[in-house]
């Protein structure tokens, strides 16, 4: 029915969706309704680049992924967001002219993960981030390194990765000598290799050095290497390019040549850390006991060879390969006599289907250096770099040089490791309070031994070579997968973190520097990996599922530090399951026992999580052969209204309904957009027939908003982005008391909207745009919980938004009902002189239907008037703080009436007393009023 979108989404028309939403924002009903950050901040996030002050190192901007970029004076004891009013935050590069202070951010990031966000081109601040100007290079989405020449401000050269799944033109070498108002492109390779690394020689910036790297990532595939890749050189200022990558300069090349980072000492001596995807050669297999056996083993044997094997050594495979415990070597041999499984079956019980399998490994990291000023290379490294990169060398190869001592380098990976001999031996300076995955380090050329590094938990600075570090973690900037509230007085939120595991804290706490003190921080974490989703049993608090990536499930009883590991098995013979990244699962609300978990097919258990089967057939497409799992559920769903009404959605773009607990199945997917990622799938609390669909293109670089609903069961669906600017859609919610009300989560920010779809507003007052990845609504509370991924997790109280039906909002004025409030006789008071008094507040919240004067009147039970306030309105929600103060008028007014003693506060206020008072707002002879209580 055209609705794919079958190429990415072209620059022009982002440019145009983020004006779009600056003006939406402008006229947001909503705008007034303050978000307030409710943290972690004690666990950071991904940072994608570190700028240091070279004459004054206490000084220094931390950029972050998706969290933007933060400014320290006091060398990192506290940090100032200084871009939460531009267009986005995500970053890939920032650079710094430390003489005029211009600021440059290369949005998005570099690192080209499953969650590395695409930019808005290249920003630049002339004001210490007050404003930002777009200085073109729209369509580069992700950059690699920016370079401010030291003798020319205006002069810049930018290294731009490029499109992160699609192929594109704009990327590879840009240049400007005008401050960016005209670019040229110096260096362009192809459609799907662009540049990762640009380096300067430190006393001429004539000569650079560039690194190219060809990918293709897919949703189902990443290779992030390429005959593309390589090292070129400019002698002028980078307008042209010689490529030094050759087979007889001694640098790798081919099919496998991966990501290179640079460092340059001088202008004979250059480093490269390389990302091999070379095979190593085949070695014997070294194993203690020469006769255990491996999962290879069974690809070659017969039937005989495997009854002639021992039950002990068989036994001793199953249990080490976590077989379950059914599976005993009498048993398995029993089974491949009667036929019903053949040998290979082993082996292909172990083993994913789609994954691309090699004999070996890769060769990893290893270090090559010049020392004629990239003529000639050599291999540094004898030895192979093992446990540096992993198998995700992609995330890495950065490699940094001491300015004073050409032997001396640092490599990051997900430990950071030094070598003293350049680079032939290597000694790590992971530390117990440094978090892993490092992707920027500054190392001072005038302070040996001074570094300030980022990583996937923040920032670390080392004042003794990485003897000792301190960690900087004070803002929250924490990357959130999903979240979840429980029911507890105060409730508790729960997020799972890129990297950094599952934590929960009260919802309440206050995110100062208090437990640095006591020791005790409110949030804790409780699992650790790539955190993802989480459920709480509602009888039980402190039973929780959550776990990592990949399913890698686990169910935890907290008050008994109990850990049941969950992850449902395949049975022998059949494939092997196929798990998400994020692997989605559900209990039932209708009975709490009942565990819903998604891999290629649903799975249910009726116990908590010990026994599991499946109650679906495969509700994929089927998979795609590479090396990220595919064809596997994304989201599940099951009615409140009806028990075994269940939808799940796929990352192949089915969504599949079963009306009877999984007994049949039917694929409802006609009439949505085809071949996209389904983020959500929501069955309706108000009406059974009802769900809606957010789909993503994000895995496409199609940035196009996709939502809908149906009301016949997925028959037949209806669009409802409406005036929505496009962004992939994480998340869609509806509210539990007003059917109208929905809440979206997009990669550039949050929305809501009052009337099913037919329009929507921005709501983002007090938060940046971030990436919205997950929405909870705490319905006690009334709050709206929303995990972000990259500025941790935000709450808006919504009690006004669930009162916002129709006929409210035809009404010229509206004052919402307040709270009651205890007093307390400390109100203006303080402990000593040195501590600020404390103040109570009464925020009143009112709507009106046009931007008017407000008259505000605050009166006693008996009529008096104590106090009154005006306001200049705007349409929609409009916010008024009041501190139950009397106004010198009212007092008098008040005491003639009412017999007390009322006693001014240390701040010269006097409060009111316990009682009953009304507020009434009048807008043009229209009033609306509200009682509350000081209790």
């Amino acid at each position: 029915m055209g609705f794919t979108q079958q190429r990415a989404t072209p620059a022009s028309n982002v440019q145009a969706d983020l004006r779009k939403k600056q003006q939406l924002a402008a006229t947001s009903l909503v705008k007034n309704l303050p978000l307030k950050n409710i943290g972690p901040n004690i666990m950071s996030g991904r940072v994608a680049d570190i700028e240091v002050n070279p004459d004054n190192p206490t000084e220094f901007y931390v950029g972050y992924a998706s969290g933007g970029l933060w400014h320290t004076k006091n060398n990192g004891t506290s940090f100032t967001p200084i871009m939460d009013n531009a267009e986005t935050i995500n970053i890939g590069d920032i650079a710094v002219d430390w003489n005029l202070g211009t600021i440059w951010v290369g949005t998005g990031e570099n690192i080209s993960s499953r969650s590395s966000y695409a930019g808005t081109g290249l920003l630049k601040s002339a004001d210490g981030g007050k404003t930002w100007q777009n200085m073109g290079l729209t369509d580069a989405h992700h950059f690699g390194r920016i370079l401010i020449d030291p003798n020319n401000a205006d002069h810049i050269v930018v290294g731009v990765t490029g499109h992160l799944y699609t192929p594109n033109l704009e990327r590879g070498i840009y240049k400007t000598t005008d401050g960016g108002t005209t670019w040229q492109q110096t260096l362009f390779i192809n459609e799907t290799t662009g540049i990762i690394d640009v380096a300067a020689t430190p006393s001429n910036f004539n000569t650079l050095y560039a690194a190219a790297w060809q990918k293709d990532r897919k949703a189902w595939d990443f290779t992030g290497n390429g005959n593309a890749s390589g090292i070129y050189k400019s002698t002028d200022a980078g307008l042209t390019w010689k490529k030094l990558s050759t087979p007889e300069s001694g640098l790798p090349t081919g099919q496998a040549v991966g990501r290179i980072g640079l460092a340059v000492y001088d202008d004979r001596t250059v480093y490269a850390v390389h990302d091999s995807q070379f095979r190593r050669p085949a070695t014997p297999r070294e194993n203690t006991d020469a006769t255990a056996l491996q999962k290879t083993d069974f690809k070659t044997m017969s039937k005989a060879d495997v009854k002639a094997l021992s039950n002990k050594q068989l036994n001793a495979f199953l249990k080490s390969n976590r077989f379950p415990k059914q599976y005993t070597a009498e048993k398995v041999k029993q089974m491949i006599s009667q036929g019903v499984i053949e040998p290979e079956d082993i082996y292909r019980y172990l083993t994913n289907p789609n994954a691309t399998s090699y004999d070996t490994e890769v060769v990893g990291a290893e270090v090559y250096r010049s020392d004629d000023g990239g003529t000639t290379w050599t291999r540094r490294n004898k030895d192979y770099i093992d446990d540096l990169f992993y198998s995700y060398g992609y995330v890495f190869a950065q490699v940094r040089v001491d300015a004073n001592n050409k032997n001396k380098i640092y490599l990051l990976g997900v430990p950071i490791i030094k070598s003293d001999d350049g680079g032939k031996t290597y000694t790590s300076i992971q530390k117990e309070n440094v978090h892993v995955d490092h992707h920027s380090l500054w190392v001072n050329p005038n302070t040996p031994g001074h570094l300030i590094n980022g990583n996937d938990g923040g920032v670390n600075i080392s004042y003794d070579d990485g003897e000792t570090w301190i960690k900087n973690n004070s803002e929250s900037v924490g990357t959130f997968f999903a979240i979840n509230v429980d029911d507890q007085e105060p409730y508790n939120v729960y997020g799972g973190l890129q990297d950094n595991g599952v934590w929960m804290g009260p919802h309440d706490a206050e995110m100062d520097r208090r437990w640095q003190q006591t020791g005790h921080h409110p949030w804790k974490g409780i699992a650790g990996g790539d955190g993802m989703q989480i459920q709480i049993d509602s009888r039980n608090p402190h039973i929780i599922y959550t776990g990592s990536q990949f399913g890698y499930y686990s169910r935890i009883d907290l008050e008994n530090d109990e850990r049941t590991f969950i992850r449902p098995k395949h049975q022998l013979g059949e494939s092997p399951y196929r798990f998400n990244w994020e692997s989605p699962i559900l209990l039932s609300t209708h009975n709490q026992d009942i565990l819903y978990f998604g891999t290629n097919k649903l799975m249910r258990s009726m116990n908590q999580g010990n026994d599991w089967t499946p109650i679906s057939p495969d509700l994929t497409a089927g998979g795609k052969k590479g090396n990220v799992p595919y064809g596997t559920l994304t989201t599940i769903s099951e009615s409140p209204l009806q028990f075994g009404l269940l939808y799940t959605g796929s990352d192949d773009g089915l969504v599949q309904l079963s009306k009877n607990g999984g007994g049949s199945w039917l694929n409802i997917t006609d009439g949505l957009p085809k071949n996209l990622w389904v983020s959500t799938v929501l069955a309706s609390s108000h009406k059974k027939e009802r769900i809606y669909v957010a789909l993503s293109g994000y895995r496409n670089d199609d940035f196009t908003t996709y939502l809908h609903t149906s009301e016949n069961y997925g028959q037949t669906w209806q669009p409802i982005a409406s005036n929505m600017p496009n962004a992939p859609v994480n998340v869609i919610i509806e509210d539990p008391l007003n059917q109208s009300l929905l809440f979206v989560g997009t990669d550039n920010g949050l929305y809501v909207s009052l009337n099913r779809g037919a329009s929507w507003e921005v709501m983002q007052n007090g938060m940046p745009n971030v990436a919205v990845h997950d929405l909870v609504i705490q319905p006690k509370a009334k709050h709206l919980i929303v995990g972000t991924h990259g500025r941790s997790i935000y709450k808006v109280a919504i009690a006004a938004l669930q009162q916002m039906d129709a006929e409210l909002l035809k009404k010229e004025v509206h004052v919402f009902a307040l709270e009651d409030i205890k007093h307390s006789p400390n109100w203006g008071n303080r402990w000593s002189q040195w501590m600020e008094s404390n103040t109570p507040e009464q925020p009143i919240t009112i709507y009106t239907a046009r931007a008017s004067t407000l008259d505000i009147a605050i009166k006693a039970t008996d009529g008096t008037l104590v106090n009154t306030m005006q306001l200049r309105s705007e349409i929609g929600l409009n916010r008024v703080p009041y501190n139950l103060s009397f106004s010198k008028k009212g007092l008098h007014a008040f005491l003639r009436k009412n017999k007390m003693k009322l006693t001014a506060a240390k701040n010269g206020k006097t409060y009111l007393p316990k009682g009953v008072y009304e507020v009434g707002v009048r807008n043009d002879g229209k009033i609306a009023t509200v009682a509350f209580k000081i209790k």
